[in-house]
């Protein structure tokens, strides 16, 4: 075996550097031991194709790692994201606020079991409300379900202190009431005879197997025992969280933005008459949110007694209860006349920019601000159409946006007067 000289590279250049050995020594080109040469060509490409291999595999090595760093770090933003979005959808209503709709359907609450799957019942008012006018209000069972891991989850009473809980932490957990007392004796209900319960009982605290998700296997099952649904859910899951809802027949209050009015799969819902506004709608509301909440408008930011708030304009009650405004009928006033309605240029509608110029005399189809919801009365009233979501129609005329003199308007609900009033001159 001849072996490679000392001070030659042992590249893929070898080759051309024994090639120019032979070229530099034609004069003595008798003297060559071809077989030597020959052997160590072989040795120098045995080496080159095994040097490439080790790079290949080096290489592949390396973009696997590079791979996983991608894929971890693709997971770590997903995680991130996801945290943020829990993050912005961590808003805890108040109590006045709650009790400012509530009062206006306190007989429909009578004998049934009402659920609030996205609350941690230490924080929420919501289940405060409820438990604290449980035999005012007639009920028969409350639920309340934590998410886990909640920002400000045993604020006011510490878990450790919950009988039917070992919490390692904070962590996922559902209440069930059946039955409130008056346990201090000082002839009312509140958050002191609350404590004392969920203190002595362990039968009313139980930790949750899941993460508390309202779309967790175990919360359904809690979901399908209910009859009414009452809280403020995730305003990122909005759409899929009324979904559930309708899905499985349930009676519900929820909050929600202004803007959901016309997400197509909320608009829907409208138009089948199996969704509508509650009482308290628009306006400015008060949310706690955590301390650490990034909230770059100073304006909307207030501590109080160090707790955070967050102030939100435009914020609906959605349900499917009856009230008695849904069956108020606007008062009409104005006249229809072509100079002061204009036409769309793409619809065959008019547009109304105020709710309450709405022409009494006025037989076709109105293009009208999104707040006439609150005011909508379906026997006074024929919801179209919006000019949001082609898709949420099924004829394909509306949802294409709603143009005047080339100009867009803002977002629209298109209706018919079902009771037009005809006037002669």
């Amino acid at each position: 075996m001849v072996t490679i000289p000392d001070g030659i590279v042992t590249t893929e250049k070898h080759i051309v550097n024994s090639s120019s050995i032979i070229c530099a020594n034609k004069a003595n080109f008798d003297s060559i031991d071809f077989n030597d040469l020959l052997e160590n060509i072989k040795i120098t490409l045995d080496y080159i194709i095994q040097n490439n291999r080790r790079k290949n595999k080096t290489k592949n090595n390396w973009e696997k790692v590079r791979l996983k760093e991608v894929m971890a770090t693709k997971s770590s933003n997903k995680n991130l994201h996801q945290a943020n979005r829990a993050k912005k959808d961590e808003f805890y209503t108040q109590l006045t606020d709650i009790e400012k709709e509530l009062k206006h359907y306190k007989e429909q609450f009578h004998g049934k079991v009402v659920y609030c799957n996205c609350d941690d019942p230490f924080e929420s008012n919501f289940f405060k409300y409820f438990a604290a006018n449980f035999k005012a209000l007639g009920l028969k069972k409350l639920i309340a379900t934590s998410f886990v891991k909640s920002p400000i989850a045993g604020g006011q009473l510490s878990l450790l202190e919950v009988e039917g809980l070992k919490p390692n932490g904070k962590q996922p957990f559902k209440i069930e009431i059946s039955k409130m007392s008056d346990s201090n004796t000082d002839g009312a209900i509140d958050l002191t005879d609350i404590e004392w319960l969920l203190k002595h009982d362990a039968n009313v605290s139980t930790p949750l197997k899941g993460n508390g998700d309202f779309r967790s296997d175990e919360c359904v099952e809690l979901l399908k025992e209910a009859d009414i649904v009452v809280t403020n859910p995730p305003f990122s899951l909005f759409r899929e969280y009324v979904a559930q809802l309708v899905e499985y027949d349930k009676k519900f209050l929820i909050l929600g933005n202004q803007n959901a009015i016309i997400y197509k799969e909320i608009f829907k819902f409208i138009k089948e008459n199996k969704l509508w506004l509650g009482y308290d709608n628009g306006g400015t509301k008060w949310f706690q949110v955590p301390m650490d909440y990034d909230i770059p408008t100073e304006s909307r930011i207030k501590i109080e007694y160090g707790v955070k708030f967050f102030s939100m304009g435009s914020i609906m009650w959605f349900t499917n209860f009856d009230t008695t405004k849904r069956h108020e009928e606007m008062t009409l006033y104005k006249k229809y006349s072509p100079e002061e309605y204009s036409k769309y240029d793409n619809y065959d509608a008019i547009e109304v920019s105020r709710v309450f110029e709405i022409p009494m005399d006025y037989a076709g189809v109105m293009g009208v601000p999104i707040t006439f919801l609150d005011k909508y009365n379906p026997k006074q009233f024929e919801i179209i159409g919006s000019n949001r979501g082609v898709d949420q129609d099924p004829k394909g005329i509306y949802g294409r946006g709603s143009y005047l003199n080339g100009k867009e308007t803002f977002k629209r609900l298109f209706i018919k007067n079902k009771k037009v009033k005809k006037y002669s001159v």
